[in-house]
């Protein structure tokens, strides 16, 4: 039964390409970091350390500032929006800036992530590297040859994709490879833990299911949340730094869920999971 109502849903999910613009809501406001918190390796919660996570010019930027990062020493860093989300379609737009942070690792040139379904930032470690949770890991070009984005990446999780348990750290997308600094929009439709859907400028380039509990490449977690294996329903989204700067000129969202009573004046057409507890109903005049 759960196979077959994941089937049905198919054809819907590329609907939030379409939305009207007026019904995302926009998790960065352009002015500030209201409503997000940062937790960079090594630090405390909300220790912002270098002014790493910062607002310019209407843009998020991840910076790294000579004086603070004098070496990157492995600091990776997450920004953290306030609230949880299940069934939702996320999109971010970013561009990749300058030169890595000294001493950043190879691996991580050009590179940054949205990171869907995390454990939440009060329960990371302090020397904690990634959250655990599934990463759209974004790449840009290097100028030689193709580098995909928005290919998939498992820190201390696993998926299901081509219909078997796939155990690698990431798998790439079909996506071109985006050199220099352009923009690109990169969006992702998930379905609680049944199906995930990545876009390229509005083009699908990976779709995989079952986010769940249970990889590794992960370290200074608390062990005790990856004792059980189980299937990811909802998490908290974050955006990382990864020792190379980046902007994000817009983080919004579509809530999947809501209410499915066309009666309701809050009815969605693009609701794929009901929740009828929150439909508003006008009241009839006497």
């Amino acid at each position: 039964m759960k196979k077959l109502l994941v089937f049905l849903l198919f054809p819907l999910l590329t609907f939030a390409q379409e939305i009207d613009k007026k019904e995302w809501k926009q998790l960065f406001n352009g002015k500030n970091l209201d409503g997000w918190k940062v937790k960079i390796r090594n630090y405390e919660l909300n220790n912002n350390y270098g002014h790493t996570f910062r607002v310019e010019d209407g843009l998020m930027k991840v910076r790294y500032d000579a004086d603070a990062y004098q070496k990157y020493d492995e600091r990776f860093g997450h920004i953290f929006y306030k609230d949880k989300f299940s069934y939702y379609t996320v999109a971010v737009e970013y561009r990749f800036m300058g030169n890595q942070a000294i001493e950043g690792p190879d691996w991580a040139t050009r590179n940054s992530g949205i990171m869907l379904h995390c454990q939440s930032p009060e329960s990371m470690g302090k020397d904690q590297d990634f959250p655990i949770s599934i990463e759209v890991q974004l790449l840009g070009g290097l100028g030689k040859g193709s580098r995909s984005t928005c290919n998939v990446c498992t820190p201390g999780t696993n998926i299901v994709y081509e219909n078997k348990l796939d155990k690698r750290h990431c798998i790439n997308s079909t996506s071109k490879t985006y050199d220099g600094d352009q923009w690109v929009r990169a969006e992702v439709t998930v379905l609680g833990d049944s199906v995930v859907r990545h876009y390229v400028n509005g083009e699908k380039v990976l779709e995989y299911q079952k986010p769940q509990i249970g990889g590794g490449n992960v370290s200074g977690h608390d062990e005790k949340l990856m004792a059980e294996v189980k299937l990811l329903k909802e998490g908290y989204i974050s955006l990382q730094s990864e020792s190379h700067p980046v902007d994000f000129r817009k983080v919004e969202i579509v809530n999947l869920c809501g209410c499915t009573d066309k009666k309701a004046s809050n009815y969605k057409p693009y609701f794929v999971k009901s929740d009828n507890t929150t439909c508003i109903y006008k009241k009839k005049k006497k």
